[in-house]
């Protein structure tokens, strides 16, 4: 299988959609004042620069990177379509993200995802490319629902 990891605009059909999904999935699952997702505004508006994941022309996943200052970013939307989870799709965005800040002079990136079971599988990815939990960061206040994790690059 070969994952082509470019750049996204998010005008496409398909990654408007993928994060339509991953806006309401997090919505739907967690508290209001514990869900911390961009939606497309919150993306394009912010900052972020996203990426997306395809796999023989099929969207496969996205990951954006947020700068939080010259020397650090935070990882935002990193999200893999139903359909190829449990096929490496997240690591190879997230190792691709922390390949483009590498090259951008970040020195660290930052994280925030959930504390429950639903994000098991996530907080043991990041855990395995050397991200290691943290106390809130940035504009994050301390939150049971969250778990916050950072890694030097």
């Amino acid at each position: 299988m070969t994952i082509d990891i470019r750049p996204d605009d998010l005008s496409g059909a398909a990654t408007r959609a993928l994060v339509s999904t991953h806006v309401n999935g997090m919505r739907a699952n967690t508290p209001e004042e514990s869900c911390h997702v961009l939606d497309l505004d919150g993306l394009v508006g912010g900052g972020a620069t996203m990426w997306s994941a395809w796999v023989d022309g099929e969207l496969a996943g996205i990951g954006a990177l947020a700068p939080l200052d010259d020397e650090r970013a935070e990882l935002k939307s990193m999200r893999v379509a139903d359909a190829f989870l449990g096929r490496g799709i997240g690591r190879a965005m997230l190792r691709h993200l922390i390949d483009e800040a590498r090259a951008r002079g970040i020195r660290s990136l930052w994280l925030e995802t959930g504390s429950g079971d639903d994000f098991v599988a996530a907080r043991r990815l990041y855990a395995s490319e050397g991200f290691v939990e943290c106390a809130a960061f940035g504009s994050y206040a301390p939150d049971p629902l969250s778990t916050f994790m950072t890694r030097g690059i």
